[in-house]
């Protein structure tokens, strides 16, 4: 949906960008001429999505990184300034999510999860953002979210918490970073399956089925969550920050008179 060398020149840093969603988001950048960072915890997944960019003719590297630690974190971002220079876009895009009964949820799972959704994103964000400022440079970063950081759901207390506070803090840093040039917004994507999911989602992954639940028809396609991000990070979209585009059909609306039968907690994950 952009021209060809839209980031032509430019270093894109993807969290988790090796595997599912973050690995097409870090498919279209390489294919509009970006130099991408892998940055991923798995060996495995860093060398599948470095692969998959460098078929594309892109430059790409797979860096080690564990976004709850800021130290970790740091030396990342000079790895990836020393093999391809300062960091344009980041993409925060690593995550933990299972579902789970609010009760069985031990207090290591909830902060496992919060450490990696909330605190990742912020560690990233403000490595990414004292190294522009120091630069003088502009930048874009964008969150990933997910549209029932609004309202909640049966088996997401750890992650819809931890989803609503990065819609939040994407808002505080828009409006603290705007004036350095540094643009933050968010994308809530919907149902995009893809084959990296946990099993026990994969398990329950349905495209047809879902399609037809869905106010759009359809599930959604990975590389549109690739074109939404593109355009959100790019120059085209140089005066929106603070925004959160939802990527769903339409399905988080859908509302009706009649809801469908409700199946608590215990039945859907025992």
């Amino acid at each position: 949906m952009l021209p060809p060398d839209t980031y032509a020149g430019q270093v894109v840093v993807v969290t988790g960008g090796g595997t599912g969603l973050g690995k097409a988001m870090a498919t279209e950048f390489a294919r509009l001429g970006a130099a991408v960072a892998i940055a991923s915890r798995k060996a495995e997944h860093r060398e599948n999505g470095v692969r998959a960019l460098q078929d594309l003719g892109a430059r790409a590297i797979g860096v080690e990184l564990d976004v709850r630690d800021d130290s970790a974190v740091a030396a990342t971002f000079d790895r990836i300034e020393a093999e391809l220079g300062p960091a344009d876009v980041l993409i925060n895009n690593a995550a933990g999510n299972f579902p789970s009964q609010a009760v069985k949820l031990s207090a290591n799972a909830w902060r496992s999860v919060v450490d990696i959704v909330l605190n990742g994103t912020f560690l990233c964000s403000t490595e990414f953002a004292r190294r522009a400022m120091t630069r003088s440079a502009p930048g874009a970063i964008l969150n990933i979210g997910a549209t029932y950081s609004w309202t909640g759901g049966p088996g997401t207390a750890h992650s819809a918490a931890a989803k609503a506070a990065v819609t939040n803090l994407t808002q505080s840093l828009a409006v603290e970073w705007a004036p350095n040039g540094i643009r933050v917004n968010c994308l809530a994507p919907g149902l995009f399956p893809h084959g990296d999911l946990p099993p026990v989602l994969l398990a329950r992954q349905n495209p047809e089925a879902d399609g037809k639940r869905i106010p759009a028809g359809r599930v959604g396609q990975p590389h549109e969550l690739g074109w939404a991000a593109t355009y959100l990070c790019s120059p085209y979209a140089s005066y929106l920050t603070g925004h959160t585009l939802v990527l769903d059909g339409a399905n988080w609306l859908r509302r009706g008179l009649t809801m469908p039968e409700f199946v608590p907690i215990d039945e859907q994950f025992p």
